[in-house]
């Protein structure tokens, strides 16, 4: 990869992205109150589905994802063995840890602690949305958090790619055998369905467009990312507002099972990413790759876990209000550990001393 492309991939952090959990906390108000107000509407573009995949979400999911795989080069794998070290730290953290501590903390804390305030008939719905939500690393924002960090951009590229090389093939198995621990009965064509739309297709079109402009040169690549980072925040910011449209009534008339729900979220985001940074300070791991790392393992890919459980719990359910609260905290929470990894520097370079 040149150092155009690769500059490309790591985009330089802008006033908006700075200020993104702003923006987010004003998507959400703006979609809980269209939601109040406006619920003719809202009920209108929810019904625009097909086999309950929702299809103006699905389409600002596409503008959302595709920018962000067109930064993923699959032939940084093959610079894998440079950062082995963190490499499998965060391996181990997503699809080893992440996963089955999510499952168990859903359990734990939706099934047992606060199943007495909250909805009977969800209760195993939340649980999946959880799931959903843990199984599938982050993709679309890791590149934000790497920049934050001043993390090393090879090795976020080829984690990312590595990471989403797997998801295509593990995603599934793995969120059918633990629906499947949680007694959740699993629809596995509509998951292989979501897997294909939301995994499969996107990663394809993206490597194709991606071909094709780094064939035009660097300079194509890097004017194409310039012009396509905004659209996909945009898509970010749309796909909220249309979320917390669609749940914003759940949300005010249940703000104690949106506490609730947050719960488990916070405590598996903070567990993993700590897990994972103090992981990478016991194999040596220099701090710009451990930093990524940490950030890589806590967070979710929640564009996907979003779609995946509308498409396989439908749009009211229990998991798709589980996966929103995801996205709900993801942002701000994500920031606070970037501020914790950038304040530790000091005492995780004391080790390499």
């Amino acid at each position: 990869m040149s150092d155009a492309a690769l500059s490309a991939a790591k985009p330089a952090i802008g006033a908006f992205e700075r200020h993104l959990t702003l923006w987010v906390i004003l998507c959400i108000l703006a979609g809980i109150a269209a939601g109040h107000w406006m619920p003719g509407m809202v009920q209108a573009i929810a019904a625009m589905e097909v086999e309950k995949v929702n299809l103006p979400v699905a389409g600002l999911i596409w503008l959302m994802i595709i920018p962000m795989l067109l930064k993923i080069d699959f032939a940084a794998l093959g610079g894998v063995a440079q950062h082995w070290r963190g490499i499998g730290v965060t391996l181990f953290i997503n699809w080893a840890v992440k996963p089955f501590s999510m499952a168990l903390l859903g359990w734990l804390f939706v099934g047992w602690l606060f199943r007495d305030w909250l909805p009977a008939a969800q209760i195993e719905s939340y649980i999946a949305g959880l799931i959903l939500l843990a199984a599938a690393p982050c993709t679309a924002m890791v590149f934000v958090w790497s920049n934050l960090v001043e993390g090393e951009p090879h090795f976020t590229l080829s984690q990312v790619a590595l990471n989403d090389a797997i998801m295509v093939v593990a995603f599934a198995p793995l969120v059918g055998l633990l629906l499947g621990i949680s007694a959740i009965t699993v629809p596995w064509n509509t998951l292989l369905l979501s897997v294909g739309l939301y995994i499969v297709l996107p990663v394809m079109i993206a490597q194709l467009w991606r071909r094709a402009l780094v064939a035009a040169g660097d300079h194509a690549f890097a004017r194409a990312q310039t012009i396509l980072g905004p659209v996909s925040l945009v898509a970010l910011l749309a796909t909220l507002v249309l979320l917390f449209a669609f749940q914003g009534g759940q949300i005010v008339a249940n703000p104690l099972v949106i506490a609730l729900l947050a719960v488990p979220i916070l405590i598996q985001v903070y567990f993993n990413a700590g897990l994972a940074y103090w992981l990478n300070r016991q194999c040596a791991v220099a701090h710009c790759v451990a930093g990524p790392s940490a950030l890589i393992g806590a967070s979710n890919f929640f564009e996907l876990a979003v779609a995946a459980a509308i498409s396989i719990f439908g749009l009211q359910s229990g998991a798709a209000l589980a996966t929103v609260v995801g996205v709900l905290i993801e942002v701000p929470v994500m920031l606070s550990v970037v501020r914790i990894v950038n304040a530790s520097r000091g005492w995780y370079e004391q080790s390499r001393s």
